[in-house]
């Protein structure tokens, strides 16, 4: 019987499991760009650059511009949706990551145009 039951608990855990997925992956839509593209894009109008990065990174150096909102920090979020959707994103972070799940979070607040770097600011530094 408790075999039985563990086994239930198991399926229910991975059916809710991948019914969360679903629903994170639908609303995470954005595109992965390289860093040509990258920089093409901020050339354009109605283009915010978002640095997601720690304070710590960002001392180190950041581009030019970019507003900086830490996806780390307790307010992400909250900052990230005082920010006009209507704008074009381009995401960056160090490597790529973090910058792909801010652009999940802020598909699933409504934004539409999201570009996430791939391979990060250092991708740009060896771009640029």
């Amino acid at each position: 019987m408790s075999y039985f039951l563990i086994a239930i608990i198991a399926i229910l855990v991975v059916m809710l499991s991948l019914k969360f997925m679903q629903q994170f992956n639908s609303r995470g839509k954005y595109e992965n760009i390289d860093a040509a593209t990258f920089i093409s894009l901020s050339k354009e109008p109605n283009t915010v650059i978002l640095d997601v990065r720690q304070p710590a990174e960002i001392a180190e150096g950041k581009i030019k511009g970019a507003k900086t909102i830490n996806i780390m920090a307790g307010n992400f979020m909250e900052e990230v949706d005082k920010l006009p959707k209507d704008k074009a994103y381009l995401v960056y972070c160090r490597s790529g990551n973090r910058s792909g799940m801010a652009c999940s979070q802020m598909a699933g607040l409504g934004f539409e145009k999201l570009y996430n770097l791939q391979g990060g600011y250092g991708a740009w530094l060896r771009a640029k």
